[in-house]
């Protein structure tokens, strides 16, 4: 029955992708379920350069608060307008893959932004796949057909276009700006006033100081149907001492697992920002970053700001789960801690002014952010106007 339903709307697509709409531009973020990332980024820029455009997001149903808040335009995803809408855009704008039966117009160009550099192997380079459904050949040819379709790649620098032409089988057109998400973080760091903006939007005392723990997830505590939970050693009910009064902790959970965790059991000066925050929002507020294997932690980079690595399963993941581009402790520019007994020894320290940045931080920033000028989302854009006039 599947099958027939997804051959169904391919026909569909192709059928009304010759209705071309030269104006309209379709966005799209983690699968239609976040107004976030580089898509946001990208249609808040186009907004401003190119009012005429019809510029229309897709989006699940229960994940419209943001797009409403923000009275930006909208259609459900596989509804009625939405097959109005996709298959006859001149552009689609997405930062993760898409159903391989939704054909895509020769007409239109499709901007695969992705969300990450990477850290742990992606794609093809997975040498292990935990994913249920797939063999590790079949997640290979995946991404080969996925990326067959794109016409362009936005990287963030050099280093991470080498591995996605790798990763995911691409020798198409690449946009290496640095991101459009951080165009944001970028500003923010130069002008403190953008930050206190930000603080007063998503309601934090400015004169609070602000600690984000943005984990990643893991494809072995997969539940169904691509739901995943997530277990974490991370000492949340030591938090409220650790804090102190001047201190928020901001929780930042994936995507993938977000919905699933439990926050029942944390106090008050420890908040969920996991769904309805644009994650560049939060980093740009953070004061201290604690992360895992997240690709966060490349954008924080920009901030100046200390990042502290909370890995106690590093050497699982890196032998049997993902594995890594680097050796961590060779590249990393803070402290990684093992154990909840590290980690709040190392938050103490923070607390009393101790510096957690090591040696290789201005290294690290410069091999990971020196594109990020605050410029990328026009880069995109300009390609997106560009093929309209083509």
């Amino acid at each position: 029955m599947k099958g027939i339903i997804e051959a169904i709307i391919s026909i569909l697509f192709k059928s009304m992708g010759v209705f071309r709409s030269p104006k309209t531009v379709y966005f799209e973020s983690f699968h239609g379920t976040q107004y976030s990332d580089n898509p946001k980024a990208i249609y808040e820029s186009m907004v401003k350069e190119y009012p005429d455009y019809n510029l229309v997001w897709g989006v699940n149903k229960g994940s419209e608060k943001p797009f409403r808040d923000e009275k930006v335009s909208y259609v459900y995803r596989f509804s009625f307008k939405w097959f109005l809408t996709m298959p006859r855009a001149c552009a689609w704008v997405i930062n993760t893959r898409t159903p391989k039966w939704l054909p895509k117009n020769k007409q239109t160009i499709y901007i695969q932004t992705w969300h990450g550099t990477p850290l742990k192997k992606i794609g093809c380079d997975i040498p292990k796949v935990n994913i249920p459904g797939y063999t590790k050949e079949s997640y290979d040819q995946s991404f080969a057909e996925e990326s067959s379709r794109w016409d362009y790649l936005v990287s963030p620098s050099s280093y991470t276009t080498e591995i996605f032409k790798k990763a995911f089988a691409y020798s198409g057109k690449l946009i290496e700006s640095g991101y459009p998400r951080n165009d944001l973080l970028v500003q923010a760091t130069k002008e403190k006033a953008i930050k206190n903006q930000l603080k007063e939007k998503l309601n934090i005392p400015l004169n609070k100081k602000v600690i984000l723990y943005a984990p990643t997830w893991r494809e072995k505590e997969n539940r169904v149907n691509g739901k995943y939970e997530f277990t974490t050693d991370f000492p949340f009910d030591k938090m409220e001492e650790v804090l102190g009064e001047d201190t928020l902790l901001l929780v930042r959970m994936h995507y993938l697992v977000a919905q699933n965790f439990d926050f029942s059991d944390c106090n008050k000066k420890i908040i969920d920002v996991s769904s309805n925050y644009d994650m560049s929002e939060l980093l740009a507020i953070s004061d201290l970053l604690i992360t895992d294997y997240s690709s966060c932690m490349f954008d924080f980079a920009i901030t100046n700001n200390p990042i502290v690595f909370f890995i106690p399963d590093q050497e699982e993941y890196d032998q049997e789960l993902r594995g890594f581009y680097f050796k961590m402790e060779e590249t990393m520019p803070g402290p990684l801690i093992e154990n909840k007994e590290g980690l709040l020894a190392t938050l103490n320290d923070y607390q009393n002014g101790v510096s957690l940045k090591t040696d290789n931080y201005t290294k690290f920033k410069e091999k990971f952010t020196s594109l990020e000028k605050a410029e990328a989302s026009k880069s995109v854009t300009e390609v997106i106007f560009k093929h309209r006039e083509e």
